[in-house]
């Protein structure tokens, strides 16, 4: 079965390439998205907090940052996973993200093929 992931992606065009990439060869199924930082928090931890296993956040939005996504999802069920896909994934951010809560960090331009196992890996637990 499909791990139900929220996306947050403000760029239209990676939102568009992203999401059926991530259903076909990711086993997820994307049931919603955010293009900042407040409506990220909203429905990741308020609106929806039961709804998702999988949180797939960019650190450059369009209002906010990423990073504060990660650390409002502190407190998620155990089974929830928050992982971090940036072109931004540099030694220092990768720590950051880890120390805010993070459970992986991968570069959208060279580690998309990681990542997306990563995403199939949640669906067989």
């Amino acid at each position: 079965m499909p791990a139900p992931a929220f996306l947050v992606e403000d760029n239209a065009l990676i939102r568009h390439s992203l999401i059926p990439t991530m259903e076909e060869l990711g086993d997820t199924q994307v049931v919603g998205i955010a293009e900042g930082q407040e409506d990220a928090i909203a429905w990741l931890t308020r609106d929806h907090a039961a709804d998702w296993r999988l949180a797939v956040i960019d650190l450059f939005l369009k209002d906010g940052s990423g990073l504060g996504v990660v650390e409002a999802c502190k407190r998620r069920r155990p089974d929830q996973r928050v992982v971090v896909l940036s072109n931004y994934a540099t030694p220092a951010m990768r720590e950051r993200c880890a120390e805010l809560g993070a459970n992986a960090v991968f570069d959208k331009s060279s580690e998309l093929e990681e990542f997306l196992a990563y995403c199939g890996n949640l669906s067989l637990h």
